[in-house]
C-alpha cells in the first residue's frame, strides 16, 4: 500500500481534438446562417458575405486556418454582429490554443444569439482552461442539452476534471458514469475513470488500515488484493485468518472456496476443502446461483456429470443470466453427448459476455461437433483474439507490479502464468 500519493494535478486537460475537422460544418451550419442573414442584409452585401463564407469553408478544409480567419474578419467588417463568423473565428483561435482571443468572439456571438448551444459549450471549455470561475456554471448549463456525442464528451471531461480539482468526488464519479455510458471505449474517459477510482480505493484502504488494521475485514481486503495479483496461496492464508476472526463474514466462505479451486483444481483434498467452504457459505449466506455453479464445477472435476448437471440447472433456474451456469450447462451437455442442447446455452453465454474466452472456446467445439466449420472457425478466432488481449493485459499488470531492488534487479510480484485454453 502506498504511504503517500501525489497531490491532485493543478489542471486536468484532455485535448481530445474532436472539433478539428470541418469547423464550419461542426459548429455552425453555414447554409442556415446564410439563409437567416440574407433576409437581414442588402442583396449585394449578402452575396459578398456568402462568398467569404464559401472561401472560409474551403480554407478550413485545406487546413489553412489563417486564411479562414481573414475571411471571417472580412465578414465581420461587413456585418460586425454576424454570429456565425464570430463563432467560427473563435473556434479557430481556440483550436490554436488562444482562448484569450476566442472568448470575446464566443461572447459576442452569444450576445447576438443566446441559443447557440455549441458556441456556449466552446465558451465554457475556454473559460475553464483559462481558470475562470464562471466556467462551471456555463458547462453545467450546456452539458445536458448537447446531443452531439463528441462535443458532449469534451464538455463532460472538462466538468469532470473541474469537479475533481475542486475535490467534489460525488460529482466527479457521477460525471464519469455519465461519460462511460456515453462513450465507453473512449481512452481519455477510461484513463480518468481509473485515476479517480484508484484514488477512492486508496483513500478507503488507508482509512481502513488506520481504523482497523488487524480486523477480519482487513484480512479480506488483503486476500482479495492477492487474488487480483495472482497470489492464490497467499490469498487463501488471509481468507482463513479472516474467518478465524469472524467465521460468519458474509461472502468470505465462497471467496475462499473459489481461491482454493483456482489454486489446485485437480487436487482431491482441495476439492474437499472447497466443498466444506461452500457448505458453510450456504449455511451462513444462503444458497445462490454462484454457489451452485461452483458446486457444478466440482462435479465436473470429480467426473460426476449427473451431479454437475443438477447443480448447473439449479444455478440457471436461480439466475438465467449467470454466464457460469450457461457455460457449465453447455459443458456438461457436451459430455453427455448432446451438442444441440449445449449450443443453446453457449450461445447465451457469448451473447451475455462477448469477451468470455471460455464461452467462445466451448462454442467452437460444439460447432465442430455439429459439422459447422465456418462458425467453429469464427469462434476459434474470437477465442484466440480475446486470449491474446488478456495475455497482454496480464503482461502489463506484471510490469506495473515490478519493484526495483537494491542491487538494481527487478522483483516481479506476479508470477502467475498466462491463461491457457479451457480443458
Amino acid at each position: 500500500m502506498k504511504e503517500t500519493r501525489p497531490s491532485k494535478p493543478q489542471k486536468i486537460d484532455f485535448q481530445l481534438g474532436i472539433l478539428r475537422a470541418s469547423l464550419v460544418l461542426v459548429l455552425v451550419t453555414i447554409g442556415s446562417a446564410l439563409t437567416g442573414m440574407a433576409a437581414q442584409t442588402a442583396p449585394s452585401r449578402a452575396a459578398q458575405i456568402q462568398d467569404h463564407f464559401r472561401k472560409a469553408a474551403t480554407d478550413l478544409q485545406a487546413n489553412d486556418a489563417n486564411s479562414a480567419v481573414q475571411e471571417f474578419n472580412a465578414i465581420l467588417a461587413l456585418d460586425p454582429k454576424n454570429a456565425a463568423a464570430l463563432t467560427n473565428r473563435g473556434a479557430v483561435r481556440f483550436l490554436e490554443g488562444d482562448c484569450l482571443a476566442a472568448v470575446p468572439d464566443f461572447q459576442g456571438a452569444l450576445a447576438v444569439d443566446p441559443s447557440l448551444l455549441k458556441t456556449k459549450a466552446m465558451l465554457g471549455i475556454c473559460e475553464n482552461r483559462l481558470g475562470r470561475s464562471s466556467a462551471r456554471a456555463v458547462l453545467e448549463s450546456v452539458y445536458p442539452k448537447l446531443t452531439e456525442k463528441h462535443l458532449r464528451t469534451e464538455v463532460g471531461m472538462e466538468l469532470a476534471g473541474l469537479y475533481y480539482q475542486q475535490g467534489d468526488m460525488d460529482r466527479t464519479t457521477s460525471m464519469i458514469q455519465s461519460l462511460l455510458g456515453l462513450d465507453p471505449d473512449n481512452v481519455d474517459v477510461l484513463y480518468f475513470a481509473q485515476l479517480v477510482y484508484t484514488e477512492i480505493a486508496d483513500d478507503t484502504l488507508n482509512k481502513l488500515t488506520i481504523l482497523a488494521p488487524g480486523s477480519a475485514r482487513m484480512e479480506q481486503v488483503i486476500a482479495e488484493h492477492l487474488v487480483n495479483g495472482g497470489d492464490l496461496p497467499g490469498a487463501i492464508v488471509h481468507y482463513k485468518k479472516c474467518l478465524e476472526m469472524n467465521p460468519r463474514m458474509v461472502g468470505v466462505h465462497f471467496e475462499l472456496a473459489e481461491a482454493i479451486l483456482q489454486n489446485t483444481p485437480s487436487d482431491a483434498a482441495a476439492q474437499a476443502d472447497a466443498l466444506k467452504e461452500l457448505a458453510a457459505a450456504i449455511q451462513d449466506d444462503g444458497d445462490g446461483a454462484n454457489i451452485e455453479a461452483e458446486l457444478g464445477y466440482i462435479g465436473i472435476l470429480q467426473s460426476d456429470t449427473q451431479s454437475a448437471f443438477a447443480h448447473y440447472q439449479r444455478a440457471f433456474a436461480m439466475n438465467p443470466g449467470s454466464v457460469d451456469a450457461q457455460i457449465g450447462l453447455g459443458r456438461v451437455l457436451m459430455l453427455l453427448g448432446k451438442p444441440e442442447e449445449a449450443l443453446k446455452y453457449l450461445r447465451m453465454a457469448v451473447q451475455a459476455d462477448p469477451l468470455n474466452s471460455e464461452a467462445h472456446y466451448r462454442l467452437s467445439t460444439v460447432y465442430k461437433r455439429l459439422n459447422m466449420p465456418e462458425d467453429a472457425a469464427k469462434e476459434t478466432k474470437l477465442f484466440e483474439e480475446i486470449k491474446q488481449t488478456k495475455d497482454q493485459v496480464i503482461a502489463i499488470y506484471r510490469e506495473m507490479n515490478k519493484h526495483p531492488q537494491a542491487n538494481g534487479d527487478v522483483e516481479d510480484e506476479d508470477q502467475t502464468p498466462a491463461a491457457t485454453p479451457p480443458q
